[in-house]
């Protein structure tokens, strides 16, 4: 399978925007966060409006809501690695500079090809051997492993970003068995009803977690409520193109092109919350970006 002809403008530029707003997305989450929101609050008002807009367009466009028993079983295990997925990204980016926590989740092909490898017994294909290396050298250089650029050496610079970096590869690996069960056990149910499923299950774990914790922990400030309708707004936004949109403009096997996704939250953090990062770690980033880009684009 080739990756199909090539993008017209608009679906590229389409593309770009999606990536944006998801960089954009977890920027306004840092600012909620540094506001008193949790994490389980961001991510039960991000997923439940998201469902609820899904929703909506489902109704609209009377999509049928149609489960195999199998769909039935794997669907709800499915929703619930993506909210562990949310929770731990979203953990991340409330302790690492934005880029650096969404660059770590940018490991998930590798991590896809493992899980693959592990409950299915396919053997990664050599274009995914040959970038496994690349990727980890940029993300190493990305992280500043030695502390080198931070002059904090590397037991310091861990310290520093430890939990942190545990909470972004715990996203990517719950991403990548999400991704591998999604292909193999659910690829006949239709996106947007995926979708859906997925959205609500997140919801509903989330809107638990609230509630164990007692309650949301809502902004204190302006600037907190900005974030969090900003982060809400634009992640249902990006969501709703996604599904609504790109399949209109032929785009299947270009989605790689949002992976410039860690690029734009670097370029935002900086603008927006003074967060910086040395030029061999920028150098780091693109590598990352541009290794899963090319992954993402490879004729198959």
């Amino acid at each position: 399978m080739t990756t199909g002809k090539a993008l017209s403008g608009t679906a590229f530029a389409t593309l770009l925007l999606i990536a944006l707003m998801m960089g954009a997305n977890h920027v306004a989450a840092r600012l909620a966060f540094n506001d008193g929101v949790d994490v389980a609050t961001a991510v039960a008002f991000r997923s439940v409006v998201t469902a609820l807009v899904v929703a909506a367009l489902l109704a609209i466009q009377r999509v049928p809501l149609r489960f195999t028993a199998r769909n039935k079983r794997i669907l709800p295990v499915i929703g619930l690695l993506i909210a562990v997925q949310s929770l731990c990204l979203y953990s991340a980016v409330a302790r690492l500079p934005v880029a650096l926590a969404l660059l770590a989740f940018n490991t998930y092909p590798i991590w896809t090809a493992l899980w693959d490898r592990l409950l299915y017994r396919r053997s990664p294909e050599r274009a995914m051997l040959l970038a496994m290396p690349v990727i980890l050298i940029g993300l190493a250089l990305a992280l500043d492993v030695f502390g080198a650029a931070s002059g904090l050496g590397a037991a310091g610079q861990w310290g520093r970003i430890g939990t942190g970096v545990a909470f972004a590869l715990a996203a990517a690996a719950t991403f990548g068995v999400a991704l591998v069960l999604t292909q193999h056990e659910a690829g006949d149910v239709d996106g947007r009803v995926r979708t859906l499923t997925t959205m609500a299950t997140v919801g509903l774990f989330a809107l638990a977690g609230v509630a164990v914790q007692g309650g949301f922990h809502l902004p204190q400030a302006a600037i907190g409520w900005w974030g969090l309708a900003a982060l809400t707004f634009l992640y249902g936004t990006a969501f709703t193109i996604m599904f609504t949109v790109l399949p209109k403009l032929g785009v299947a096997g270009n989605s790689a092109i949002m992976n410039v996704e860690p690029v734009f939250a670097l370029v935002l953090a900086w603008l927006i919350l003074d967060q910086a990062i040395a030029p061999v770690q920028v150098a780091g980033a693109l590598l990352v970006v541009g290794a899963v880009m090319v992954l993402g684009l490879r004729k198959r």
